[in-house]
């Protein structure tokens, strides 16, 4: 099937922050009938490849000399395994959100604690996405994805994935290697709610809910989503913007003698994980600007465009927050964001 290559293009409305930078070279892939034609036009380019989804995970801070690829492959199915487990297969073009409210209307449970993150399915795998005590790991069975390199199809398994905080194969080790086409979900018909993480209890009692169902939670999830952070339509932001930091939990034990209101949370043993939010906040950041590139005023996680930022904006005001961070708590703030060129 034939492609539509166009050139300077701008990514503007391609990229959460709005950013306003072009692309050399820009394509859109709708299914994957498409890729060999793809694959073709890649190899005539002979140019760096930048695929994205949403771009709510992006920081552009210049024009693209490369072809842009905006993965466009939707549609969506369920299955039935032996064992009664229900296999959600979507393509990598889909709303991650649309997909998500859609799980939950056909019955199947899992993936109601991810409500509202940004961004299409195909993305989700990249970063390991995650919220509210579930991460894409503990849901994602499997995906395909092409190999750029070679042309192939290839089928990973979540432990093939090497998932890790906010991290995966395809973004520390084989970053911009592969074009994800699908990935398959583990859920359920039976319902099992994960309240114990972000105060979810607490704001289910304040409602009188005592056992909420699946709809109801991912609603009380989207309005506390909405609640702290900025919709990027109307600012634009890449929602977190830094990690919370993972350190020795001896490091982090004489941290909190200092600071007594230190957030952490016990991670892998030896270690924890603070947030990072606290840390920025305490150092009175939130609600800063510096000229159109600001900390989100309810949430000192989010950086956000008031207008006509740019990239290289944002990642000084990124870089000054993460000097100021290490100056006073001795940790280095990691930023979530890819980052191009």
């Amino acid at each position: 099937m034939l492609l539509e290559l166009q050139e300077n293009i701008s990514l503007k409305s391609f990229n959460s922050f709005g950013f306003d930078v072009s692309a050399r070279y820009f394509v859109e892939l709708k299914s994957v009938e498409q890729f060999e034609a793809l694959h073709q036009l890649i190899a005539d380019c002979d140019l760096p490849v930048l695929i994205i989804g949403g771009g709510s995970n992006l920081i552009l801070t210049n024009d693209l000399n490369q072809l842009v690829v905006v993965n466009r492959i939707s549609g969506h199915s369920i299955s039935e395994a032996e064992d009664g487990t229900l296999c959600v297969t979507a393509g990598a073009g889909e709303d991650w959100h649309t997909l998500v409210r859609w799980t939950l209307e056909q019955g199947c449970y899992g993936l109601e604690n991810l409500s509202l993150i940004p961004g299409t399915v195909g993305a989700a795998p990249m970063q390991n996405i995650g919220a509210y005590g579930v991460e894409l790991k503990d849901r994602m069975l499997s995906l395909e994805a092409f190999d750029l390199d070679t042309g192939e199809k290839q089928r990973f398994s979540c432990e093939e994935c090497q998932f890790g905080y906010r991290d995966s194969v395809f973004k520390s080790r084989y970053p911009g290697r592969y074009l994800i086409t699908s990935v398959t979900f583990s859920l359920s018909r039976t319902f099992k709610p994960v309240l114990h993480y972000g105060g979810l209890i607490g704001e289910l009692e304040a409602r009188g809910i005592e056992s909420p169902g699946a709809l109801q939670l991912s609603d009380l999830i989207c309005e506390t989503r909405n609640s702290k952070l900025p919709q990027p339509e109307l600012i634009g932001n890449a929602g977190s913007f830094f990690k919370n930091p993972v350190i020795q939990t001896q490091q982090a034990e004489q941290l909190k003698e200092r600071y007594p209101g230190l957030v952490s949370f016990a991670d892998k043993p030896g270690y924890s994980k603070l947030a990072a939010g606290w840390l920025i906040d305490q150092l009175g950041w939130k609600g800063r600007r510096e000229g159109d590139a600001g900390v989100y005023e309810k949430q000192a996680l989010v950086l956000v465009n008031y207008g006509d930022a740019s990239g290289q904006d944002i990642l000084e005001l990124a870089g000054d927050i993460q000097a100021d961070v290490y100056t006073n708590f001795g940790v280095m703030l990691e930023i979530e964001p890819r980052c191009y060129p």
